[in-house]
């Protein structure tokens, strides 16, 4: 795959790969391309979570019953 780019693109992708370390410039957009598919995998389930029914609240005794059961499986012998 070939990108053509305006020279004041090319300049700050050259100036990036210098100044952030990577290899190349092809290293560069393979970065900037896992970031894009990142935001898009959060966006998709945010939307999903925002869209879903509503649960139980958030509150004091649920975290209390997270810590639980983090505190169970930390055991030793504790069985999932």
């Amino acid at each position: 795959m070939n990108i053509s780019l305006p020279e004041t693109l090319k300049t700050f992708v050259d100036e990036q790969v210098s100044q952030r370390g990577y290899g190349t410039s092809s290293e560069y957009v393979r970065e900037l391309i896992r970031k894009d598919q990142d935001r898009l995998h959060l966006r998709g389930l945010l939307l999903a979570g925002a869209s879903s029914s509503p649960t139980a609240p958030a509150d004091a005794s649920y975290f209390e019953g997270l810590r639980n059961r983090v505190r169970q499986s930390a055991k030793p012998g504790a069985k999932e």
